[in-house]
């Protein structure tokens, strides 16, 4: 008999640290985004972006050669890309561009749990149970509470506008990436979603804006940041945890967003946080576990 493997257990810890990895690497994005806003206008920014990670993912393509999706896989990866990619990074980026504070433009993508759980429910027949109602409605509590009191100021309209298409996007991009895309290869799949955003960013930027960059410091490393970390990393993470858990889990850790983001908002730009605003921390943190803790993990496909 062969002696007992330490894979499991490796598997097992690295199962467990991804949720709280991809919590605080997609926290970064908001920050991140108002740091390179400040050389290049939104689409501008994103047409950049999404240009360098269709580089970076063809070279990870390359070199492990991956199984290639058919003709409907690959519609339906361009798809997931222009939902998860395009509408939710454009309208978070044009909501931090219109002068939605950081912190807060985390906000009404954070609410998506709630929307996500009544879509899961009907779309793939996930039971979402009354513990986890009441954990979905904590972390609602918990994310208006840390958010309670930032300025309105602002293109508030703009902004305010295109966090509502982010909401949207990212939660029917997420079950769309479940139902249709959880068998494709990540890498050809990634690859496919980053060309399909990037063209759709292109076409904005070349129709709406001037295009002019200030290639400094802070931009480049915000947009190299950007590119690996967030594009690369926490999007393969998200990808990860959406094949091997139920949907409701994982929107579930986005409650977790808008207090991480906020932490980090008021280190680095002084914006607004409070003893109130750390209690909705907590409250997010204590749903966020009533959700998980409520129904066991999904078995992967």
């Amino acid at each position: 008999m062969s002696p007992p493997s330490s894979q499991p257990t490796l598997e097992s810890i690295a199962a467990r640290a991804a949720p709280a990895i991809f919590v605080l690497l997609w926290s970064t994005g908001f920050v991140g985004t108002k740091y390179v806003l400040a050389g290049a206008e939104p689409l501008t920014y994103l047409a950049i972006r999404m240009a360098l990670a269709v580089i970076l993912m063809g070279l990870i393509a390359a070199i492990y050669r991956p199984k290639w999706p058919d003709r409907i896989g690959t519609l339906h990866s361009a798809m997931a890309g222009l939902l998860v990619h395009g509408f939710y990074l454009g309208g978070t980026s044009v909501a931090i561009y219109h002068s939605v504070p950081a912190g807060l433009s985390a906000l009404i993508p954070g609410l998506q749990p709630i929307l996500m759980s009544t879509l899961a429910n009907r779309w793939f027949g996930e039971r979402v149970t009354p513990l986890q109602w009441t954990g979905l409605l904590m972390g609602l509590a918990g994310t208006l509470t840390v958010l309670h009191g930032r300025t309105m100021s602002g293109d508030a309209g703009w902004g305010w506008l295109a966090t509502c298409v982010a909401l949207i996007s990212i939660t029917l991009g997420t079950l769309y990436q479940k139902r249709y895309c959880s068998q494709i290869d990540w890498r050809a799949g990634n690859l496919i979603q980053f060309v399909a955003a990037g063209l759709l960013f292109a076409l904005g930027a070349w129709l709406f804006e001037t295009r002019v960059i200030v290639w400094n410091r802070e931009f480049v490393f915000g947009l190299a940041w950007l590119v690996i970390v967030l594009s690369i990393g926490s999007i393969g993470l998200l990808y990860w945890l959406i094949r091997h858990s139920a949907a409701t889990r994982v929107a579930s850790l986005f409650y977790l967003v808008p207090g991480t983001t906020a932490l980090m908002a008021y280190l680095l730009f002084d914006e607004l946080l409070d003893v109130l605003s750390i209690v909705g921390m907590a409250i997010c943190a204590a749903a966020v576990l009533l959700v998980n803790k409520s129904n066991p993990p999904a078995r992967a496909a």
